[in-house]
């Protein structure tokens, strides 16, 4: 874990959960696994506060705990996970793929489960469905067997998946007491998975009949509201004590394959990449998540499981194939003759031609078309002299060594010596430049964090020097909803809007677009920051 990672982590804490639960999180990820005394003792919180924030930081899964390093009866220990800290960067993608995916039923259900860490199924619905009934016209409500369906599908395809129960935990049905003297379990600071809980995917019989309601203004206050919606949580549902929580990996894999199937749009063409689409669907159950290549697939299966818009004759499937076998980038591979063809995904290489592309675009972008030149150039041979690197590449001399020196500096290129006698000497010594893919992508993914935080850091203080007019508009835009909900004259909402003046408007106007702006970098920086990590995870795997 990096400076950059641990500053990054701090302010999507502060920015997300406010400032305790940031230096609670932060002084557990500089200080690894710590017990409750020891957090107090050098934290300096109350005891309240400190547990306040450790039950956020566990209801978001962001902290797990465990039995003391001393054995049994020692206070648990806690420890912050910072990857999943650093997936809070992703929470506005994942929302726009289950819109995509799902429509609005399916974006409220993650939302909701993004922002509460998890939640039961039957909670979830009727918040959900309340929340939709409330944008809906008069008279007209959503029923709740519409979002339980959204819910179910959203199961089925594993984007959502339960909350394990912790590890040496005793089932409710068990009657038999433990035998005194018998040491606890020591609970797992592995964050849970499907395959260390059976019943991940498994949706519990839910009796839930219903609909949405809306949320009427009225004199009584939050006291009637709360009482009410107390009694209404009392009843039982058939699904008490089963949480559900957003699978990370799962989209994760989706991220991926849209990543490849963009790539071979942009660089063939729509057809091809309808192709792969197809190939990746049909082996996302067969394929393992870590594995470098999909399970191999025959011409004929492929063919029948195009989709039928497409209408691709048999003889241009083969041609197409064909094409992306031979393509430079090595997208798809043939793994034999057997049915009309076997083949197959790479994603390892598909991967790292990816990241490889991103590398190109930063030296690009940052140093010139001509450094980039002599990036890929070293990217494709290897191992070059400055001699060779000024001929193969056409620039002057004076030039090269200027753009190779200024990489140099940067760590996009090394150096490598290769003596031809013991001592080293210069005048019998071969300087060699080259370019490492993986680390180099390790120190862009550290750049692309420090950009984020960078980002992250000006919204907040954007946000703080104009919190009093932020404070301002919030509370007329709520008067004006509800004067309008309690059916006000014009008049009055005319006379509600002009509080705030024109000045006022232009200023908020100008925040918004800015802060809009930020947002919009720091998404496009994650796209980033998702690609190089998924390249140095398949690297590391496959090593």
């Amino acid at each position: 874990m990096t400076a950059q990672e641990v500053r990054l982590c701090g302010l999507l804490l502060r920015e997300h959960f406010g400032e305790v639960v940031e230096k609670v999180g932060t002084h557990l990820l500089k200080g690894g696994a710590q017990n409750l005394r020891t957090i107090i003792h050098e934290t300096g919180i109350s005891l309240d506060l400190v547990k306040k924030s450790l039950c956020v930081l566990v209801q978001h899964g962001a902290c797990v705990f465990r039995s003391g390093r001393k054995g049994a009866g020692s206070p648990a220990e806690y420890q912050t996970c910072c990857d999943r800290i650093l997936r809070i960067l992703r929470y506005p993608r994942c929302i726009y793929t289950a819109k995509t995916l799902y429509g609005d039923t399916g974006e409220l259900i993650i939302e909701e489960l993004l922002q509460r860490g998890h939640m039961t199924m039957s909670g979830t619905v009727k918040t959900v469905a309340d929340r939709l009934t409330q944008n809906m016209e008069e008279g007209r409500s959503m029923d709740y067997s519409e979002v339980s369906s959204a819910f179910f599908r959203l199961v089925e395809t594993h984007f959502l998946q339960r909350c394990p129960p912790p590890a040496g935990a005793e089932p409710k049905d068990s009657s038999t007491p433990a035998a005194p003297g018998t040491p606890a379990a020591p609970v797992s600071t592995a964050p849970p998975t499907p395959e260390s809980f059976p019943d991940c995917y498994k949706v519990p019989h839910v009796t839930l009949v219903g609909r949405g309601k809306r949320q009427l203004a009225s004199e009584d206050g939050e006291d009637q509201r709360n009482a009410k919606k107390a009694k209404m949580d009392s009843q039982t549902h058939g699904d008490e004590g089963i949480c559900w929580q957003v699978n990370f990996e799962r989209f994760h894999l989706h991220f991926r394959d849209q990543a490849i199937i963009s790539a071979v749009a942009n660089k063939l063409d729509q057809t091809s990449s309808e192709i792969v689409r197809t190939m990746l669907r049909m082996s996302e159950v067969t394929t393992s998540p870590t594995a470098t290549c999909t399970k191999p697939l025959s011409a004929n299966e492929i063919f029948r499981s195009l989709p039928t818009s497409y209408n691709i004759a048999r003889p241009i499937l083969d041609q197409y194939l064909t094409l992306l076998i031979d393509d430079p980038m090595e997208f798809v591979g043939k793994a034999g003759e057997s049915g009309g063809g076997m083949y197959v995904v790479n994603m390892h290489r598909a991967l790292a031609n990816l990241a490889r592309a991103t590398l190109e675009s930063v030296v690009q972008e940052r140093f010139g078309s001509r450094s980039a030149r002599i990036f890929r150039l070293l990217l494709r041979k290897r191992h070059l002299e400055q001699k060779q690197v000024e001929d193969f590449a056409m620039i002057p001399a004076k030039e090269a060594k200027d753009m190779l020196y200024t990489l140099l500096s940067q760590n996009l290129v090394q150096l490598q010596e290769i003596p031809k006698t013991p001592d080293y000497a210069p005048s019998r010594t071969f300087y060699l430049y080259t370019v490492n893919q993986l680390p180099t992508a390790r120190m862009l993914l550290q750049n692309c964090y420090k950009t984020v935080a960078n980002l992250v850091e000006r919204r907040l203080f954007e946000s703080k020097e104009s919190k009093r007019l932020l404070e301002k508009s919030q509370r007329i835009e709520a008067i004006l909803a509800s004067l309008q909900a309690s059916g006000a004259e014009p008049e009055q909402l005319t006379e509600v809007e002009e509080m705030i003046t024109a000045p006022e408007k232009q200023q908020l106007e100008a925040l918004r677009l800015h802060i809009n702006k930020l947002d919009s970098a720091e998404n496009q920086v994650d796209e980033t920051i998702f690609l190089l990590e998924s390249y140095i995870n398949s690297t590391t795997s496959t090593s």
